[in-house]
């Protein structure tokens, strides 16, 4: 097998503007500072598990533009593996504009661009094949979710772990059913399983096992995270980090849960080390610049028990 784990998500350059505040309706604010750097959900989480020592490869759309150049060079410096990754010669690569308030709140806005024509007949089937994992995330456009649905159904021996997002977590739970039914763990945050299954993250964890889940990993924020496989359940608390930007933060936990899983660590470990890269992410700008590296795990080691 070539890969641990293969990402599928949108790709998007993060343009971040640090704000005084985050403006609502007839308000102004005003922007004290400016970054931009590769991002995109199941991309930040494919990043962070590239940084942890493990074989990635990615599926995804870009064109061929400035920020399809970042984003592409941006995975090679980390090691990850691009050639599932179409480049357009038409249209834009997606950007998401960030506001970011002095508290390390945050505001998102989506220009999906090429990421929605990603089609299913594009997708290299033996690639995606060759992986222990497959990690979904959420897409704006239907031609992709349409292509990540048929992708599950195709796939057999591979393990998919689903992190729906707010985008997909408003869609109905009957039709994300095709994914859900087919992951072997979710990540969700308190929000995305409220809005999915209208119960909270105990009772919202218990529907999504009864629908063929088999791990759910519900991310919690500051207060940690609850981890269950229906036999047995945790609610793991977080590290205490100094909070510079949340951007990117449930990304990192994502990397931190899998990461442990392929190590075969149990639930309540995972919880730990999904804890524990979230808790770095949050003290720098940006989605990966605090990524940990492996070393920093082994570090961390005796609180870890890796």
């Amino acid at each position: 097998m070539t890969f641990d784990v293969i990402g599928f998500g949108a790709l998007n350059v993060d343009k971040l503007y640090k704000v005084n505040m985050i403006a609502r309706e007839e308000e102004e604010s005003f922007v004290i500072d400016f970054k931009e750097a590769s991002g995109g959900s199941a991309a930040n989480t494919i990043a962070g598990l590239a940084r942890l020592g493990l074989r990635t490869g990615f599926i995804g759309k870009v064109a061929e533009d400035r920020e399809g150049e970042l984003l592409l060079s941006d995975f090679r410096k980390e090691k990850v593996d691009t050639s599932g990754i179409v480049v357009s010669k038409e249209g834009r690569s997606g950007v998401v504009m960030g506001y970011i308030d002095e508290k390390g709140e945050r505001a998102l806005y989506i220009d999906p661009g090429v990421n929605d024509w990603l089609d299913f007949k594009e997708i290299n089937l033996d690639y995606a094949a060759d992986t222990q994992f497959l990690h979904l995330t959420s897409f704006v456009g239907e031609k992709p979710f349409e292509a990540q649905k048929q992708l599950v159904k195709e796939l057999s021996g591979v393990k998919i772990s689903f992190d729906p997002g707010a985008l997909y977590a408003r869609k109905s739970l009957k039709s994300l059913k095709p994914i859900i039914q087919e992951s072997y763990v979710m990540l969700p945050n308190e929000n995305e399983i409220r809005l999915l299954t209208g119960k909270d993250y105990e009772k919202g964890s218990k529907m999504l096992i009864n629908e063929g889940v088999g791990l759910v990993a519900v991310k919690l924020g500051a207060r940690g995270c609850y981890v269950t496989n229906g036999k047995e359940s945790h609610l793991v608390e977080p590290y205490e980090k100094k909070l510079v930007d949340t951007t990117g933060a449930g990304d990192a936990f994502c990397a931190g849960f899998i990461y442990g899983l392929i190590k075969r660590r149990g639930l309540y470990e995972c919880g730990r080390l999904g804890n524990f890269v979230a808790a770095r992410c949050i003290e720098k700008v940006g989605a990966r610049k605090g990524l940990p590296r492996l070393s920093a795990l082994e570090d961390s080691s005796k609180r870890l028990l890796i």
